[in-house]
């Protein structure tokens, strides 16, 4: 009987050392872990700073919570990264802390000092999670009958709605277009996008119509016999600028009461959504909208599956108990 109650006592003696924050064990793997970063890896000293200010936070939350370091399990690294996530912390530095800790387990791992990296299965936070704004089609519909056409900068107001939404362009873009980038005929515009990355956008019947009407009854009205090739002018007869432009599709948003949610570019992410719920392939809007990575395109498929799964949730009988 005595030979089982030692090793009881033994084993209770044990998993009370596991459970105790040993502070002096912590701060000498850290400064031997600092150490194999400068004199191994050759960061610089504000990056192991950066690592060392995240190792605090590590100390700080296993002394407060009595949690050995050598001991750590995943279910409690998992909730030390909740735990800073709660604090309102960004994604990138919710990153960078992971990855810190990624790193200084791994290392213990190499030295011997534990059988098991407790942060290895933890993922970095996906920023592509903050999906972009974007207006359904009832509410671009509202938007651009919203310009007063019996007015001539109505007119072109929505001239440029018409076309902001047919094709994807940013404020930037509509604003600098020039006549030549114009192929009413062939039905496309020609756009000079982001890192001088040209672009040929197909032109719909709907801003192609209205974008013509501009040209031919009210641009020339605007110009005064000026010299200017913008496409788009103000009422002196200069170019509309990226501000001016603002403040009037602001203006509307204001006027159907969804001015807290609504930005010129929300007009660019409902273009692409459209597309995407109506079947259009991921490289096609790609080009259109100019993006130099397809990883950036593949965001609207998020919101399109969004809204796929709402609708099965609303209307399927079996989606919910």
């Amino acid at each position: 009987m005595e030979p089982d109650s030692i090793s009881k006592h033994q084993l209770n003696a044990r998993r009370v050392h596991l459970s105790m924050f040993d502070k002096k064990k912590f701060i000498s793997d850290q400064k031997s872990y600092l150490a194999f970063l400068e004199m191994e890896k050759g960061l610089s000293n504000n990056t192991i700073y950066s690592y060392k200010q995240e190792l605090e936070k590590l100390k700080q939350y296993f002394q407060n919570n009595k949690i050995n370091h050598s001991a750590v399990s995943e279910q409690q690294a998992i909730q030390f990264i909740k735990t800073e996530a709660i604090k309102g912390i960004a994604l990138a530095t919710q990153s960078h802390l992971i990855s810190a800790l990624k790193s200084f387990y791994k290392y213990l791992v190499s030295e011997g000092m534990m059988d098991h990296n407790p942060f290895a299965n933890i993922e970095f936070p996906k920023k592509w999670k903050i999906l972009p704004h974007y207006m359904s089609i009832s509410q671009v519909i509202a938007l651009l009958n919203t310009p007063d056409q019996t007015r001539p900068l109505g007119i072109r107001n929505k001239a440029i709605l018409e076309l902001m939404y047919g094709t994807g362009l940013r404020i930037s873009e509509t604003t600098e277009l020039k006549l030549e980038n114009i192929y009413a005929r062939e039905s496309f515009i020609r756009v000079m996008g982001k890192g001088n990355r040209e672009r040929v956008i197909p032109l719909g019947d709907k801003a192609k119509n209205f974008l013509e009407i501009y040209l031919k009854e009210i641009r020339p009205t605007l110009l005064k016999n000026k010299n200017n090739t913008t496409v788009f002018l103000n009422r002196r007869g200069e170019k509309l600028t990226r501000q001016g432009l603002w403040k009037i599709i602001k203006g509307y948003g204001r006027q159907l009461g969804i001015a807290s949610t609504f930005t010129p570019h929300t007009l660019r992410h409902s273009f692409a959504t459209h597309l995407m719920e109506k079947g259009a392939d991921l490289r096609s809007v790609q080009m259109m909208l100019g993006h130099s990575s397809i990883s950036t395109t593949e965001i609207y498929t998020y919101l399109t599956k969004d809204k796929v799964k709402k609708m099965y949730d609303q209307y399927h009988p079996r989606s919910k108990e």
